[in-house]
């Protein structure tokens, strides 16, 4: 909410500078400043640490590589496209509509992650697997899966008993 909230006073303050470029604004770019620290605490507080704290929660122990690497390269993509894709919004949507935009991206984001994402604070790791699927403790066609130990695949001679 932070982050929010931060962002259309942000966008509020850009609009107000943008359209008054002949006056000195000193309360408002004291706002915008304020703005962009808060804007930084919540999402140090919040959206920032997700890829690091919730993602490793949340995935089952044996794909725990895989999906913190998914977790990683979509965050840094995501960064990639934002820090690139800024100018052109700027000039297409004007300054104060760019950080509205994202206001709104934030909205959705927030509504998601309330509704979407429980609390795993207390929450063993087990736990968090009934939650977010089922545990595979069944082996497909007799082929040793994923996170499964040989001693746990029945072994058979060449004859196909065991």
């Amino acid at each position: 909410m932070g982050m929010i909230l931060s962002l259309l006073g942000l966008g509020t303050g850009l609009t107000i500078i943008d359209h008054n470029s002949d006056k000195k604004l000193v309360g408002v770019i004291a706002l915008c400043i304020v703005t962009v620290l808060t804007f930084v605490a919540s999402f140090s507080i919040g959206l920032g640490p997700i890829t690091w704290v919730y993602s490793p929660e949340i995935i089952p122990l044996r794909l725990r590589a895989q999906g913190m690497s998914l977790a990683v390269a979509t965050n840094c993509v995501t960064g990639g496209v934002l820090g690139m894709t800024f100018l052109s919004l700027y000039k297409a949507i004007t300054i104060g509509g760019t950080f509205f935009l994202f206001a709104g991206v934030a909205t959705l984001s927030w509504i998601f992650f309330y509704n979407f994402l429980p609390e795993t604070q207390g929450r063993t790791l087990e736990e968090m697997e009934i939650i977010f699927g089922k545990k595979e403790e069944e082996k497909i066609h007799g082929q040793l899966q994923l996170g499964t130990t040989a001693a746990t695949t029945p072994i058979c001679n060449e004859n196909g008993k065991k």
